[in-house]
């Protein structure tokens, strides 16, 4: 494991998100090779990564330490209550999805649009990592519409 040369800086303070893994060893190869996050510090129960700017860090549990992820009806999808992902550009957004189909990484939701033609147009997935942590990965038509509302129409 190495260590990142680069700090990245963005307007907004960057978030700190430690996941539970059961592997951290293959895990950690999901987030380095397939999410190409670069890596921070390391030890032999957690491993820091740079993702999109922010601070994860992946922590060895035993498989039965795991929690368990409960599931939400969204859009006539089951969609893992336990999730975080980025936010990302459009076209950056179409481009993962791309290299999650590259290296066979299975959708738990497939890549679709929400709110189509309305405030608030969002693509979406959901993906596992090889810990089942899930992850859900957004791209808005319009990021100033972040977190609009039908009541905020005009």
């Amino acid at each position: 494991m190495t260590q990142s040369a680069s700090i990245p800086t963005t307007p907004f303070p960057r978030f700190h998100l430690a996941l539970p893994v059961t592997d951290l060893d293959e895990t950690f190869a999901f987030y380095r090779d397939v999410m190409e996050c670069p890596v921070g510090r390391s030890d032999t129960r957690w491993v820091d990564l740079d993702f999109f700017g922010h601070q994860l860090v992946l922590h060895m549990v035993e498989p039965e330490d795991h929690p368990t992820m409960a599931t939400n009806e969204v859009d006539a999808h089951a969609v893992p209550a336990g999730h975080f992902g980025p936010i990302l550009e459009w076209d950056a957004f179409h481009a993962m999805a791309e290299r999650f189909k590259a290296h066979g990484v299975e959708f738990v939701i497939e890549p679709y649009i929400r709110f189509e033609g309305k405030r608030g147009e969002q693509a979406t997935m959901f993906v596992k990592d090889p810990s089942n942590n899930h992850l859900e990965f957004k791209a808005f038509r319009d990021i100033n519409m972040l977190f609009a509302t039908d009541l905020d129409a005009d």
